[in-house]
C-alpha cells in the first residue's frame, strides 16, 4: 500500500498528497475536539487577525522574558510533544483543492478506494477533513487517510482505504 495519494482530473495542477509529513504542518486539526467544539470563522480577515494576535503575543513574551527559556516554556513544549505522540489529527482538504485549481466545469470529487468510488459534490469537498493519525499512530491498516465530512456526519464510518482523488 502506498501512502501517497494523487489529486488529478479536471485541475490545472496535479497534487501529490503525502500524509506522512502532515504531522509537522501547522494547518493540522485535533480530531478529538474538532467535531465537538464550534468552528472558528474561516474568513480571511479572521484568520489574518488571529495570526497577528499570535505573533504579537510571541513578541510580547520575547520582550518581557528575553531569549532565555524559563521552565514554563519547556513544560509547554513537552505538553505539545506528548500531544503529537498520543493525539489524533486530520488535515483540512480545502488548501490542497484550492492549490490544484479545479477547472470551472468541474463539479465533483471522486474518492477512489479499494472497494469502489465515492462521489462528493465539489462545493462540499472543500469542507473535508483527511485524518492521518489516530492515538499518535499513522493509519496503516485502512489508510493512509480516513475522510470525514466537515459536519462530522460520517464520524462513525469515514471513507477509508483511499487510493486516489479525481476531480470531474
Amino acid at each position: 500500500m502506498s501512502d501517497i495519494i494523487m489529486l488529478t482530473g479536471k485541475v490545472n495542477f496535479t497534487i501529490t498528497l503525502d500524509p506522512g509529513v502532515w504531522i509537522f504542518d501547522d494547518r493540522k486539526v485535533d480530531l478529538d475536539t474538532y467535531f465537538s467544539h464550534p468552528k472558528p470563522d474561516q474568513a480571511e480577515a479572521g484568520q489574518e487577525e488571529e495570526e497577528i494576535k499570535k505573533w504579537s503575543a510571541f513578541w510580547d513574551r520575547e520582550i518581557q522574558e528575553g531569549a532565555v527559556f524559563p521552565p514554563t516554556l519547556k513544560t509547554e513544549r513537552r505538553f505539545l510533544k506528548e500531544k503529537i505522540i498520543t493525539g489524533s489529527f486530520g488535515m483540512p482538504f480545502a488548501p490542497f483543492l484550492q492549490n490544484a485549481e479545479p477547472h470551472e466545469d468541474a463539479s465533483e470529487l471522486v474518492v477512489v478506494t479499494e472497494s469502489g468510488e465515492t462521489v462528493i459534490p465539489l462545493d462540499k469537498a472543500h469542507d473535508l477533513i483527511f485524518a492521518f493519525s489516530k492515538n499518535g499512530k499513522p493509519l496503516r491498516d485502512d489508510g493512509p487517510v480516513h475522510i470525514y465530512f466537515g459536519d462530522g456526519s460520517n464520524r462513525e464510518a469515514p471513507i477509508t482505504h483511499v487510493r486516489r482523488l479525481i476531480v470531474r
